[in-house]
């Protein structure tokens, strides 16, 4: 009985270990400046870090839906707006820095197979 119980929670340390590593492999720390914080419709907080080792953009969202971290994302200015865009398989997420009519605006796109899912409105927090 004493095996099995030592078993079960090496096991489940295990586990959450490796879950954890991979959740959060994005999530930035004291090695990151934060370039972007934006409150979304939908009850998204989205934040933009750039590691200053290598420049590398990590994405954080955090909702009511679940939390997401990614990196290696890139950044383009198009028409004087910033968007900067990651990749997670099959999901491309954009965050667009301002709209040409606010720069303390912004907006949030999901796309799947280069089709949009989803286009929240943000406000720059």
């Amino acid at each position: 009985m004493k095996t099995l119980l030592k078993r079960s929670t090496l096991l489940l340390a295990l586990t959450t270990c490796i879950l954890g590593n991979f959740s959060l492999r994005a999530s930035a720390d004291s090695t990151a400046d934060l370039i972007l914080s934006m409150k979304c419709q939908g009850g998204y907080n989205i934040d933009i870090w750039k590691k200053y080792s290598s420049g590398e953009l990590l994405y954080r969202s955090t909702s009511s839906h679940g939390d997401l971290s990614l990196g290696r994302g890139t950044s383009k200015a198009t028409e004087g707006v910033r968007v900067y865009k990651f990749r997670n398989n099959n999901y491309q997420y954009w965050v667009w820095d301002g709209t040409l009519d606010s720069q303390q605006s912004g907006t949030l796109e999901v796309y799947k197979d280069n089709n949009i899912l989803m286009q929240q409105a943000c406000t720059k927090r």
